[in-house]
Protein backbone atom coordinates (compact mmCIF):
# COMPACT_ATOMS: atom_id res chain seq x y z
CA UNK A 1 0.00 0.00 0.00
CA UNK A 2 3.12 2.23 1.00
CA UNK A 3 5.01 1.56 -2.43
CA UNK A 4 1.66 2.39 -4.27
CA UNK A 5 1.25 5.67 -2.81
CA UNK A 6 4.73 6.68 -3.09
CA UNK A 7 3.71 5.54 -6.67
CA UNK A 8 0.87 7.56 -7.53
CA UNK A 9 2.10 10.67 -5.84
CA UNK A 10 5.80 10.73 -7.77
CA UNK A 11 3.30 10.61 -10.61
CA UNK A 12 1.10 13.08 -9.47
CA UNK A 13 4.66 15.06 -9.10
CA UNK A 14 5.57 14.28 -12.60
CA UNK A 15 2.19 15.53 -13.61
CA UNK A 16 2.51 19.01 -12.04
CA UNK A 17 5.84 19.16 -13.09
CA UNK A 18 5.12 18.66 -16.85
CA UNK A 19 2.14 21.17 -16.28
CA UNK A 20 4.01 23.77 -14.55
CA UNK A 21 6.61 23.61 -17.14
CA UNK A 22 4.20 23.86 -20.37
CA UNK A 23 2.99 26.87 -18.14
CA UNK A 24 6.34 28.44 -18.19
CA UNK A 25 6.41 27.46 -21.86
CA UNK A 26 3.71 29.36 -23.08
CA UNK A 27 5.19 32.69 -23.29
CA UNK A 28 8.04 32.09 -25.09
CA UNK A 29 11.24 33.94 -23.99
CA UNK A 30 13.62 36.20 -25.92
CA UNK A 31 17.55 36.39 -26.03
CA UNK A 32 18.16 39.89 -25.22
CA UNK A 33 21.95 39.59 -26.18
CA UNK A 34 20.57 38.06 -29.61
CA UNK A 35 17.92 40.35 -29.94
CA UNK A 36 18.55 43.89 -27.93
CA UNK A 37 15.81 45.94 -29.44
CA UNK A 38 13.26 43.24 -28.30
CA UNK A 39 10.32 43.09 -29.16
CA UNK A 40 11.74 43.95 -32.37
CA UNK A 41 13.68 41.41 -33.53
CA UNK A 42 16.47 43.31 -35.42
CA UNK A 43 19.79 43.04 -35.42
CA UNK A 44 22.53 44.95 -36.43
CA UNK A 45 26.47 44.63 -36.87
CA UNK A 46 27.75 47.45 -35.81
CA UNK A 47 31.10 49.04 -37.18
CA UNK A 48 32.17 52.35 -38.05
CA UNK A 49 29.95 51.86 -41.70
CA UNK A 50 26.75 54.42 -41.25
CA UNK A 51 23.98 54.43 -42.70
CA UNK A 52 23.45 56.13 -46.69
CA UNK A 53 20.32 58.66 -46.56
CA UNK A 54 18.05 57.70 -49.59
CA UNK A 55 18.96 61.08 -51.12
CA UNK A 56 22.77 60.17 -51.63
CA UNK A 57 21.13 57.17 -52.90
CA UNK A 58 19.17 59.13 -55.60
CA UNK A 59 22.80 60.60 -56.98
CA UNK A 60 23.97 57.06 -58.82
CA UNK A 61 20.20 56.13 -58.74
CA UNK A 62 17.88 58.56 -59.55
CA UNK A 63 15.52 55.94 -61.15
CA UNK A 64 15.04 53.53 -58.35
CA UNK A 65 15.32 56.78 -55.95
CA UNK A 66 11.94 58.25 -58.07
CA UNK A 67 10.27 55.24 -58.14
CA UNK A 68 10.96 54.43 -54.26
CA UNK A 69 9.93 58.46 -53.25
CA UNK A 70 6.61 58.45 -52.41
CA UNK A 71 5.93 54.82 -52.00
CA UNK A 72 4.67 52.75 -48.92
CA UNK A 73 8.31 52.32 -47.87
CA UNK A 74 9.41 55.96 -47.62
CA UNK A 75 6.89 57.13 -45.84
CA UNK A 76 6.34 53.84 -43.44
CA UNK A 77 7.42 55.95 -40.36
CA UNK A 78 5.72 59.20 -41.60
CA UNK A 79 2.10 57.51 -42.28
CA UNK A 80 -0.30 59.44 -39.69
CA UNK A 81 -2.45 56.33 -39.27
CA UNK A 82 0.98 54.40 -37.90
CA UNK A 83 1.72 57.66 -36.10
CA UNK A 84 -1.36 57.61 -34.39
CA UNK A 85 -1.59 53.93 -33.23
CA UNK A 86 2.28 54.05 -32.22
CA UNK A 87 1.17 57.03 -29.97
CA UNK A 88 -1.49 55.14 -28.48
CA UNK A 89 0.51 52.12 -27.86
CA UNK A 90 3.32 54.35 -25.94
CA UNK A 91 0.54 55.65 -23.90
CA UNK A 92 -1.34 52.32 -22.83
CA UNK A 93 2.28 49.85 -22.56
CA UNK A 94 5.37 51.80 -22.98
CA UNK A 95 7.82 52.88 -25.38
CA UNK A 96 9.84 49.83 -25.02
CA UNK A 97 6.80 47.60 -26.01
CA UNK A 98 6.08 49.93 -29.10
CA UNK A 99 9.90 49.33 -29.88
CA UNK A 100 8.81 46.32 -31.92
CA UNK A 101 6.52 48.66 -34.10
CA UNK A 102 9.81 50.73 -34.83
CA UNK A 103 12.17 48.15 -35.53
CA UNK A 104 10.16 48.02 -39.16
CA UNK A 105 9.35 51.27 -39.55
CA UNK A 106 12.60 53.14 -39.03
CA UNK A 107 14.89 50.17 -38.80
CA UNK A 108 18.09 52.63 -39.29
CA UNK A 109 17.26 55.00 -36.86
CA UNK A 110 15.96 52.40 -34.15
CA UNK A 111 19.71 51.06 -34.40
CA UNK A 112 21.21 54.31 -33.97
CA UNK A 113 18.92 54.97 -31.10
CA UNK A 114 16.92 57.98 -32.99
CA UNK A 115 13.43 57.30 -32.18
CA UNK A 116 12.18 57.73 -28.84
CA UNK A 117 8.64 57.69 -29.32
CA UNK A 118 5.96 59.21 -31.68
CA UNK A 119 6.50 61.84 -33.55
CA UNK A 120 8.89 63.41 -36.26
CA UNK A 121 10.33 66.45 -34.49
CA UNK A 122 13.97 66.40 -34.34
CA UNK A 123 14.62 63.60 -36.30
CA UNK A 124 17.25 63.06 -39.35
CA UNK A 125 16.21 62.80 -43.19
CA UNK A 126 17.45 59.22 -42.90
CA UNK A 127 14.92 57.88 -39.34
CA UNK A 128 12.35 59.95 -41.44
CA UNK A 129 12.66 57.83 -44.44
CA UNK A 130 11.68 54.96 -43.08
CA UNK A 131 12.43 51.52 -45.05
CA UNK A 132 14.84 53.21 -47.42
CA UNK A 133 17.29 52.12 -49.77
CA UNK A 134 19.90 51.41 -47.01
CA UNK A 135 17.65 49.54 -44.87
CA UNK A 136 16.80 46.90 -47.50
CA UNK A 137 20.20 46.66 -49.39
CA UNK A 138 21.81 46.67 -45.81
CA UNK A 139 19.85 43.52 -44.91
CA UNK A 140 22.76 40.83 -44.96
CA UNK A 141 20.70 37.91 -43.59
CA UNK A 142 18.39 36.67 -40.99
CA UNK A 143 17.62 34.76 -38.15
CA UNK A 144 14.21 33.99 -39.08
CA UNK A 145 14.56 30.05 -37.70
CA UNK A 146 16.08 31.27 -34.57
CA UNK A 147 13.35 33.66 -33.62
CA UNK A 148 10.93 32.08 -30.17
CA UNK A 149 8.30 30.97 -33.03
CA UNK A 150 10.93 29.56 -35.69
CA UNK A 151 9.18 31.16 -38.36
CA UNK A 152 9.79 35.04 -39.63
CA UNK A 153 8.48 37.57 -36.96
CA UNK A 154 8.98 41.37 -35.94
CA UNK A 155 11.57 42.45 -37.95
CA UNK A 156 13.93 39.40 -37.77
CA UNK A 157 16.74 40.48 -40.32
CA UNK A 158 20.82 40.96 -39.92
CA UNK A 159 21.64 44.90 -41.05
CA UNK A 160 24.59 45.71 -42.10
CA UNK A 161 25.93 48.69 -43.78
CA UNK A 162 29.42 48.02 -44.28
CA UNK A 163 32.28 46.70 -41.95
CA UNK A 164 35.57 48.07 -41.08
CA UNK A 165 39.12 47.40 -42.35
CA UNK A 166 42.87 49.14 -41.12
CA UNK A 167 40.51 50.95 -39.38
CA UNK A 168 38.38 52.52 -42.09
CA UNK A 169 34.59 52.04 -42.96
CA UNK A 170 33.92 50.23 -46.14
CA UNK A 171 30.09 50.47 -47.12
CA UNK A 172 28.81 47.41 -48.15
CA UNK A 173 25.40 46.62 -50.33
CA UNK A 174 23.56 43.79 -50.74
CA UNK A 175 21.30 43.25 -53.86
CA UNK A 176 20.25 40.52 -56.24
CA UNK A 177 22.71 40.81 -59.15
CA UNK A 178 25.72 39.31 -59.56
CA UNK A 179 28.85 41.95 -58.31
CA UNK A 180 30.05 43.53 -61.88
CA UNK A 181 33.61 45.56 -61.91
CA UNK A 182 33.29 48.99 -60.80
CA UNK A 183 30.09 48.33 -59.11
CA UNK A 184 29.31 51.00 -56.52
CA UNK A 185 31.88 53.47 -58.00
CA UNK A 186 34.50 53.15 -55.23
CA UNK A 187 31.70 54.79 -52.79
CA UNK A 188 30.39 51.17 -51.51
CA UNK A 189 31.27 47.37 -52.19
CA UNK A 190 28.75 45.46 -53.99
CA UNK A 191 27.46 41.95 -53.04
CA UNK A 192 25.07 39.61 -54.72
CA UNK A 193 22.33 38.35 -52.45
CA UNK A 194 20.32 35.61 -53.57
CA UNK A 195 18.04 36.38 -50.27
CA UNK A 196 17.08 39.35 -51.98
CA UNK A 197 15.52 37.56 -54.65
CA UNK A 198 13.24 35.98 -52.31
CA UNK A 199 10.20 36.13 -50.12
CA UNK A 200 11.98 35.83 -47.04
CA UNK A 201 13.39 39.24 -47.52
CA UNK A 202 10.13 40.56 -47.08
CA UNK A 203 9.13 37.80 -44.25
CA UNK A 204 10.73 40.08 -41.45
CA UNK A 205 8.37 42.64 -41.19
CA UNK A 206 5.38 41.05 -43.46
CA UNK A 207 5.18 38.86 -40.19
CA UNK A 208 4.21 39.78 -36.74
CA UNK A 209 3.64 38.42 -33.59
CA UNK A 210 2.34 39.61 -30.29
CA UNK A 211 5.01 41.48 -28.89
CA UNK A 212 4.92 38.92 -25.57
CA UNK A 213 3.13 36.23 -26.66
CA UNK A 214 4.58 35.11 -29.96
CA UNK A 215 0.73 34.58 -30.99
CA UNK A 216 0.06 35.71 -34.64
CA UNK A 217 -1.26 39.27 -35.46
CA UNK A 218 -0.29 39.52 -39.31
CA UNK A 219 0.54 36.50 -41.18
CA UNK A 220 1.10 37.61 -44.86
CA UNK A 221 4.30 35.50 -44.96
CA UNK A 222 2.38 32.58 -44.20
CA UNK A 223 -0.51 32.73 -46.14
CA UNK A 224 1.77 32.97 -48.76
CA UNK A 225 4.13 29.90 -47.67
CA UNK A 226 0.93 28.11 -47.64
CA UNK A 227 -0.09 28.89 -51.31
CA UNK A 228 0.41 27.82 -54.76
CA UNK A 229 2.21 30.66 -55.26
CA UNK A 230 5.58 29.25 -52.78
CA UNK A 231 4.96 26.31 -54.49
CA UNK A 232 5.37 27.81 -57.92
CA UNK A 233 8.12 30.07 -57.10
CA UNK A 234 6.50 33.06 -57.21
CA UNK A 235 7.96 35.75 -54.90
CA UNK A 236 6.28 39.26 -53.25
CA UNK A 237 8.99 40.97 -55.43
CA UNK A 238 7.17 39.70 -58.91
CA UNK A 239 3.90 40.56 -57.64
CA UNK A 240 4.79 44.14 -55.88
CA UNK A 241 7.81 45.76 -57.78
CA UNK A 242 6.19 45.43 -60.86
CA UNK A 243 3.62 47.03 -63.58
CA UNK A 244 0.20 46.21 -63.05
CA UNK A 245 0.09 43.98 -66.29
CA UNK A 246 3.23 41.90 -65.29
CA UNK A 247 1.79 41.51 -62.21
CA UNK A 248 -1.58 40.41 -63.81
CA UNK A 249 1.21 37.87 -65.59
CA UNK A 250 2.50 36.62 -62.75
CA UNK A 251 -0.56 35.81 -60.83
CA UNK A 252 -2.10 34.13 -63.39
CA UNK A 253 0.67 32.28 -65.64
CA UNK A 254 3.53 31.73 -62.36
CA UNK A 255 5.88 33.00 -64.78
CA UNK A 256 8.25 35.44 -62.94
CA UNK A 257 9.24 38.72 -64.32
CA UNK A 258 12.05 39.64 -66.72
CA UNK A 259 15.24 41.68 -65.16
CA UNK A 260 14.25 44.64 -66.17
CA UNK A 261 10.65 44.63 -64.85
CA UNK A 262 10.92 44.82 -62.09
CA UNK A 263 10.73 48.36 -59.87
CA UNK A 264 10.68 50.04 -56.80
CA UNK A 265 7.41 50.69 -56.23
CA UNK A 266 6.95 48.32 -53.08
CA UNK A 267 2.91 48.65 -54.26
CA UNK A 268 0.26 47.13 -52.87
CA UNK A 269 -3.79 48.09 -51.80
CA UNK A 270 -2.98 51.00 -49.42
CA UNK A 271 -4.51 53.50 -51.92
CA UNK A 272 -5.44 56.10 -49.13
CA UNK A 273 -1.84 56.67 -47.92
CA UNK A 274 -0.51 57.24 -52.06
CA UNK A 275 -3.58 59.65 -51.65
CA UNK A 276 -2.17 61.40 -48.76
CA UNK A 277 0.89 61.99 -49.86
CA UNK A 278 -0.65 63.40 -53.17
CA UNK A 279 -2.13 65.94 -51.18
CA UNK A 280 1.13 66.83 -48.83
CA UNK A 281 3.45 67.12 -52.35
CA UNK A 282 1.09 69.64 -53.60
CA UNK A 283 0.59 71.53 -50.57
CA UNK A 284 4.64 71.96 -50.35
CA UNK A 285 4.61 72.61 -54.00
CA UNK A 286 5.92 69.04 -54.45
CA UNK A 287 4.76 68.79 -57.99
CA UNK A 288 7.41 65.72 -59.50
CA UNK A 289 6.36 63.73 -56.36
CA UNK A 290 2.48 65.00 -56.56
CA UNK A 291 2.33 62.93 -59.68
CA UNK A 292 4.10 60.21 -58.60
CA UNK A 293 2.06 59.49 -55.86
CA UNK A 294 -1.29 59.90 -58.43
CA UNK A 295 0.67 57.11 -60.45
CA UNK A 296 0.90 54.77 -57.27
CA UNK A 297 -2.41 55.65 -56.23
CA UNK A 298 -3.88 54.54 -59.21
CA UNK A 299 -1.58 51.10 -59.38
CA UNK A 300 -3.24 50.61 -56.29
CA UNK A 301 -6.73 50.43 -57.16
CA UNK A 302 -5.86 48.62 -60.11
CA UNK A 303 -4.17 45.69 -57.96
CA UNK A 304 -7.23 45.48 -56.07
CA UNK A 305 -9.64 46.06 -58.81
CA UNK A 306 -7.67 43.06 -60.37
CA UNK A 307 -7.10 41.06 -57.55
CA UNK A 308 -10.85 39.42 -57.05
CA UNK A 309 -13.73 37.94 -59.06
CA UNK A 310 -17.66 37.42 -58.16
CA UNK A 311 -19.77 34.61 -59.79
CA UNK A 312 -23.47 34.56 -58.55
CA UNK A 313 -25.79 31.91 -59.13
CA UNK A 314 -29.28 31.58 -58.68
CA UNK A 315 -30.48 28.77 -56.50
CA UNK A 316 -34.16 26.90 -56.89
CA UNK A 317 -36.39 25.27 -55.03
CA UNK A 318 -39.76 23.69 -56.02
CA UNK A 319 -39.29 25.84 -59.40
CA UNK A 320 -39.18 29.03 -57.55
CA UNK A 321 -36.25 31.18 -56.63
CA UNK A 322 -34.94 30.81 -53.10
CA UNK A 323 -31.58 32.46 -53.03
CA UNK A 324 -28.76 33.12 -54.51
CA UNK A 325 -25.17 32.20 -54.10
CA UNK A 326 -22.60 34.82 -54.72
CA UNK A 327 -18.81 32.98 -54.57
CA UNK A 328 -15.84 35.63 -53.75
CA UNK A 329 -12.29 34.39 -55.85
CA UNK A 330 -9.40 36.04 -54.73
CA UNK A 331 -7.97 35.35 -58.12
CA UNK A 332 -4.47 37.17 -58.24
CA UNK A 333 -3.16 37.89 -54.20
CA UNK A 334 -0.45 35.96 -53.22
CA UNK A 335 -1.71 35.77 -49.92
CA UNK A 336 -4.97 35.98 -48.57
CA UNK A 337 -7.49 38.59 -49.13
CA UNK A 338 -7.16 40.68 -47.60
CA UNK A 339 -3.93 40.64 -45.52
CA UNK A 340 -1.96 42.20 -42.77
CA UNK A 341 -4.10 43.65 -39.92
CA UNK A 342 -7.33 41.59 -40.85
CA UNK A 343 -9.23 42.61 -37.96
CA UNK A 344 -8.62 46.51 -38.90
CA UNK A 345 -8.67 46.23 -42.97
CA UNK A 346 -12.61 45.61 -44.37
CA UNK A 347 -13.62 43.48 -47.37
CA UNK A 348 -17.41 43.20 -47.88
CA UNK A 349 -20.18 42.42 -50.12
CA UNK A 350 -22.90 45.34 -50.70
CA UNK A 351 -25.64 43.95 -52.41
CA UNK A 352 -29.15 45.23 -53.36
CA UNK A 353 -32.15 43.41 -55.29
CA UNK A 354 -34.23 45.13 -56.99
CA UNK A 355 -38.00 43.25 -58.05
CA UNK A 356 -39.67 44.06 -61.65
CA UNK A 357 -41.49 47.11 -60.20
CA UNK A 358 -38.21 48.41 -58.83
CA UNK A 359 -38.85 47.83 -54.91
CA UNK A 360 -35.78 46.83 -52.99
CA UNK A 361 -36.44 43.49 -51.78
CA UNK A 362 -32.90 42.99 -51.02
CA UNK A 363 -30.20 44.91 -49.02
CA UNK A 364 -27.14 43.88 -47.35
CA UNK A 365 -23.68 46.18 -47.02
CA UNK A 366 -24.43 49.60 -47.24
CA UNK A 367 -22.52 52.01 -45.33
CA UNK A 368 -24.49 54.78 -43.17
CA UNK A 369 -23.96 58.28 -42.60
CA UNK A 370 -21.68 57.92 -40.06
CA UNK A 371 -19.51 55.30 -42.49
CA UNK A 372 -20.12 52.01 -40.34
CA UNK A 373 -21.48 48.54 -41.96
CA UNK A 374 -24.86 46.82 -40.66
CA UNK A 375 -24.81 44.46 -38.73
CA UNK A 376 -25.87 41.86 -41.55
CA UNK A 377 -23.09 42.76 -43.80
CA UNK A 378 -21.19 39.43 -45.06
CA UNK A 379 -17.46 40.82 -44.37
CA UNK A 380 -14.23 39.54 -44.71
CA UNK A 381 -11.59 39.89 -42.09
CA UNK A 382 -10.86 38.56 -38.63
CA UNK A 383 -11.87 39.44 -35.01
CA UNK A 384 -9.13 39.76 -32.47
CA UNK A 385 -9.30 38.80 -28.98
CA UNK A 386 -7.61 39.58 -25.56
CA UNK A 387 -6.06 37.19 -22.70
CA UNK A 388 -9.47 37.26 -21.18
CA UNK A 389 -11.31 36.18 -24.32
CA UNK A 390 -12.46 39.66 -25.01
CA UNK A 391 -13.20 41.23 -28.10
CA UNK A 392 -9.75 43.66 -28.75
CA UNK A 393 -8.93 45.45 -31.58
CA UNK A 394 -5.48 46.98 -30.28
CA UNK A 395 -2.41 44.98 -31.66
CA UNK A 396 -0.93 44.91 -28.17
CA UNK A 397 -3.80 43.37 -26.69
CA UNK A 398 -4.61 40.85 -29.41
CA UNK A 399 -3.41 37.17 -28.29
CA UNK A 400 -5.44 35.38 -31.02
CA UNK A 401 -8.61 35.42 -32.95
CA UNK A 402 -12.11 34.58 -32.43
CA UNK A 403 -12.85 34.73 -36.54
CA UNK A 404 -11.06 34.43 -39.18
CA UNK A 405 -12.52 34.34 -42.48
CA UNK A 406 -10.16 35.92 -45.14
CA UNK A 407 -10.00 34.38 -48.35
CA UNK A 408 -6.77 32.11 -49.30
CA UNK A 409 -4.41 32.55 -52.56
CA UNK A 410 -6.45 30.63 -55.40
CA UNK A 411 -9.16 30.18 -52.67
CA UNK A 412 -12.80 31.36 -52.46
CA UNK A 413 -15.60 31.84 -49.84
CA UNK A 414 -19.33 30.95 -50.81
CA UNK A 415 -22.62 33.70 -49.21
CA UNK A 416 -25.92 32.48 -49.67
CA UNK A 417 -28.71 35.48 -49.73
CA UNK A 418 -32.06 34.59 -49.12
CA UNK A 419 -34.59 35.85 -52.07
CA UNK A 420 -38.01 35.68 -53.77
CA UNK A 421 -39.92 37.46 -55.49
CA UNK A 422 -43.82 37.61 -56.56
CA UNK A 423 -43.26 39.34 -59.35
CA UNK A 424 -42.91 37.52 -62.72
CA UNK A 425 -40.69 39.63 -64.03
CA UNK A 426 -36.64 39.40 -63.84
CA UNK A 427 -34.87 40.42 -60.12
CA UNK A 428 -32.17 42.76 -60.99
CA UNK A 429 -29.26 41.80 -58.20
CA UNK A 430 -26.23 44.26 -58.13
CA UNK A 431 -23.29 42.61 -56.09
CA UNK A 432 -20.16 44.67 -54.74
CA UNK A 433 -16.97 43.70 -53.08
CA UNK A 434 -16.19 47.00 -51.49
CA UNK A 435 -12.81 48.08 -49.66
CA UNK A 436 -11.31 50.12 -47.16
CA UNK A 437 -8.10 50.29 -45.01
CA UNK A 438 -10.12 50.47 -41.84
CA UNK A 439 -13.64 51.52 -40.54
CA UNK A 440 -14.69 55.07 -39.94
CA UNK A 441 -14.18 54.97 -36.14
CA UNK A 442 -11.22 53.40 -35.91
CA UNK A 443 -9.44 55.94 -38.53
CA UNK A 444 -11.10 58.87 -36.40
CA UNK A 445 -9.63 57.38 -33.56
CA UNK A 446 -5.95 57.29 -34.71
CA UNK A 447 -6.03 60.13 -36.65
CA UNK A 448 -7.53 62.00 -34.02
CA UNK A 449 -3.90 60.63 -31.63
CA UNK A 450 -1.39 62.41 -34.04
CA UNK A 451 1.73 63.65 -31.92
CA UNK A 452 1.73 67.09 -31.12
CA UNK A 453 4.07 68.20 -34.14
CA UNK A 454 1.55 66.46 -36.86
CA UNK A 455 -1.27 68.48 -37.95
CA UNK A 456 -3.54 67.42 -40.91
CA UNK A 457 -4.18 70.90 -41.61
CA UNK A 458 -0.25 71.73 -41.47
CA UNK A 459 0.61 68.34 -43.36
CA UNK A 460 -2.12 67.78 -45.69
CA UNK A 461 -4.24 70.62 -45.52
CA UNK A 462 -7.27 68.70 -44.38
CA UNK A 463 -9.25 70.43 -42.22
CA UNK A 464 -11.35 67.74 -40.60
CA UNK A 465 -10.99 63.53 -40.61
CA UNK A 466 -12.72 62.77 -44.10
CA UNK A 467 -14.78 59.91 -44.74
CA UNK A 468 -12.53 56.69 -44.96
CA UNK A 469 -12.36 56.48 -49.61
CA UNK A 470 -14.15 52.82 -50.50
CA UNK A 471 -12.88 51.38 -53.41
CA UNK A 472 -15.23 48.75 -55.30
CA UNK A 473 -12.93 45.46 -56.33
CA UNK A 474 -15.99 44.06 -58.30
CA UNK A 475 -19.15 45.35 -59.52
CA UNK A 476 -21.22 42.73 -61.02
CA UNK A 477 -24.92 43.22 -61.98
CA UNK A 478 -27.04 40.15 -62.91
CA UNK A 479 -31.01 39.57 -64.36
CA UNK A 480 -32.27 36.58 -62.47
CA UNK A 481 -35.61 34.99 -63.35
CA UNK A 482 -37.55 34.34 -60.44
CA UNK A 483 -38.95 31.00 -61.94
CA UNK A 484 -36.39 30.25 -64.63
CA UNK A 485 -33.39 28.25 -63.71
CA UNK A 486 -30.50 30.71 -65.48
CA UNK A 487 -29.37 34.42 -65.21
CA UNK A 488 -28.03 36.72 -67.31
CA UNK A 489 -24.77 39.05 -66.87
CA UNK A 490 -24.76 42.49 -67.78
Amino acid sequence: MKCRFISVALSLGIVFAFVSSISLAATPLVDKEQYPYEPSLLQWEKSAAEFTDPETCGGCHPQQYEEWRGSMHSIAFQDPIYQGELRLAIEAVGHDVAKQCEGCHSAAAVVAGEVKGAGLKDLSPLALAGVSCDVCHSIKGHTHWQTPTHQPENGSMILSPGKEVDGEAVLTKYGPNPAEDGCGDGFHECVESPLHKKTELCASCHQVTHYEKHTPLEMTYTEWKSSTYAARGINCQDCHMVELEVFKRSADTFQKPESGEYHHYFNGANFLMYSLTEMAAKKSGDEELATSSRQKYEMAVGRLQAAAELDISPVYRDGKLAEVKVRVNNRRAGHSLPTSLTNIRQMWLEVTATDASGNVILSSGKVDSKGMLPENTRRFNSDGMGDSMHFAIDPWEIVSFSKHDTIPPKGYRVVHYGLSSDDDGPITLSVKLRYRQANQKVAEKLLSHLPDDMHLDVIYGIKEIPAVPIIDMVDKTVDIDPKAKFSLAK
